[in-house]
C-alpha cells in the first residue's frame, strides 16, 4: 500500500511538472513564428483548426483569408488585425493568384519594417490544409524567392472529415486498406488530365477509397471515366457538402446512380466524393455527428458577449449552427442608484427576502459587498431567491 501511494504520488507530481511545461509552451508558441504563416482553418468546424494555428492567428497582424476558412475564425485575430479576403470561388476570384502572391510579399515587408522579425505577422488563412490542393507550396515559394521566411501549420481535410462526420472511415480494417485524394478540378490550361483512371479503378477494385476534391461539376465525367476501366457501376459512392458544417448535405449512392442522386438532393460545391467501398458502410456509431439533436437548426444566442461563448459552446456540441447577436450590453449603475444598493446592504437584517434576477446581479452584489469590506455572511440571516 505504501509502495502504491508513492508511485501514485510520483505520478501525479510528474504530471502536473508536465502540465506546467506545456502551458508555458502554449503561452510563447505564438512568439516563435516566421514572418508568414501558411495556416491550414481545417473543413470549416471551428473547433477543427489545430492549436498552432490558432495561436498563430491569435497573434496575426495580417490575415489574408480564402472563402473557406470558417468567419468565425477571423473574431480569434486581433481586434486591430487587418483581414483580407482573397478567397476563390468557381468563376469568381477577389484577386488573382499572382495578386495574392504579390500581397503576401507586400504585407510581410509591411509587418518586418513596423515590427522586426519578432512581431505577429502575417496569417495565410487557408481551407483544409494548406499543402492539400491549396496552392500553399506555390506561396511558399513565392515567398523564399523574395527573400521572406515562410512556416506551414497543417490543418484537417476535408477529404478526411466530411465523410467522418458524415458516418463515412475513408479507410477500414474489413473494406478499405488504402485512401487517394484527387483533384476533381484540374488546370485548366492542361491540354490533357494528367489523373490516371485505369490506376485509380484498380486500387478501388483492389479495396482502396477514392476521395475527390472540387469534383461536383464533373461528378458524370468521372464516374464515366471510373466505368470505363471496369470499375463496376454497382460500387458505393458518396457525395458530403459543406463537411463538419451545421447545414453538412450527404448522399449515398452506387457509381451509376449518384449523379441522379446528387441533382435531386440539390447537392453543389464544396463537396467531396467518395468512392469505394467505405461509401456504403452502416455500422453503429459511425453515424455520431448526424444523430446529435439540434444538427441541422441555427440558433440566434442575444445574450452579453462576455456570457455568450459558454451557452453557444453547449450549443455547438449539440449540432447547431450559432449566431451570437447580443442585444443587451452590461454596464455599471449610475452613482445615485449604487448609493441605493449600498444602502440597502448595509441594512440586509432587516430584510427577509433578497432576489437576484440574473447572474450579472450576482456578480454585482459580490462588488457591492466587497466594496463595502462585506462577504457572504452579510447574507447570513437573509433568504435568497435566484432566477
Amino acid at each position: 500500500m505504501i509502495l502504491t501511494d508513492l508511485i501514485g504520488h510520483t505520478s501525479r507530481r510528474v504530471y502536473l511538472e508536465l502540465k506546467d511545461c506545456m502551458e508555458n509552451r502554449a503561452a510563447t508558441i505564438d512568439s516563435q513564428s516566421a514572418p508568414v504563416s501558411l495556416v491550414g482553418a481545417g473543413p470549416g468546424d471551428f473547433g477543427l483548426i489545430t492549436v498552432a494555428g490558432l495561436a498563430r492567428l491569435r497573434a496575426a497582424r495580417v490575415v489574408i483569408y480564402d472563402a473557406l476558412a470558417n468567419p468565425a475564425l477571423l473574431c480569434q485575430a486581433p481586434a486591430d488585425a487587418e483581414l483580407i479576403d482573397v478567397g476563390k470561388r468557381a468563376g469568381q476570384h477577389k484577386l488573382t493568384q499572382d495578386q495574392t502572391n504579390a500581397l503576401l510579399v507586400a504585407k510581410a515587408r509591411e509587418c518586418l519594417a513596423r515590427d522586426g522579425a519578432g512581431g505577429g505577422g502575417v496569417v495565410r488563412l487557408k481551407g483544409g490544409d494548406p499543402y492539400l490542393f491549396g496552392r500553399g507550396a506555390e506561396e511558399a515559394a513565392h515567398l523564399a524567392r523574395h527573400g521572406i521566411a515562410c512556416e506551414v501549420i497543417p490543418g484537417v481535410t476535408a477529404g478526411i472529415a466530411a465523410p467522418a462526420w458524415a458516418g463515412i472511415p475513408v479507410t477500414h480494417r474489413n473494406l478499405a486498406s488504402s485512401v487517394t485524394f484527387v483533384t476533381g478540378h484540374e488546370d485548366p490550361g492542361k491540354p490533357e488530365t494528367s489523373i490516371n483512371y485505369a490506376a485509380l479503378a484498380s486500387l478501388v477494385a483492389s479495396g482502396g477509397t477514392l476521395c475527390f476534391y472540387m469534383g461536383v461539376g464533373r461528378l458524370g465525367q468521372i464516374v464515366e471515366s471510373l466505368a470505363s476501366h471496369a470499375l463496376p457501376l454497382t460500387t458505393p459512392a458518396a457525395v458530403v457538402q459543406w463537411g463538419t458544417l451545421p447545414e453538412q448535405r450527404s448522399v449515398r449512392s452506387t457509381l451509376e446512380k449518384v449523379a441522379i442522386a446528387v441533382s435531386e438532393a440539390g447537392i453543389s460545391s464544396p463537396a467531396i466524393i467518395v468512392v469505394g467501398a467505405v461509401a456504403g458502410i452502416s455500422e453503429p456509431g459511425l453515424d455520431y455527428f448526424l444523430t446529435r439533436p439540434l444538427r441541422g437548426r441555427r440558433v440566434l444566442v442575444t445574450r452579453a458577449r462576455s456570457q455568450a461563448s459558454e451557452l453557444a459552446a453547449m450549443l455547438e456540441g449539440l449540432g447547431a449552427e450559432v449566431i451570437e447577436a447580443p442585444t443587451i450590453d452590461i454596464v455599471p449603475a449610475d452613482a445615485a442608484s449604487l448609493a441605493q444598493v449600498d444602502t440597502a446592504l448595509q441594512r440586509l437584517s432587516e430584510f427577509v427576502w433578497l432576489g437576484l434576477t440574473s447572474p450579472n446581479a450576482a456578480e454585482a452584489l459580490a462588488q457591492r459587498l466587497a466594496n463595502l469590506q462585506l462577504d457572504g455572511r452579510a447574507l447570513a440571516a437573509t433568504r435568497l431567491a435566484v432566477v
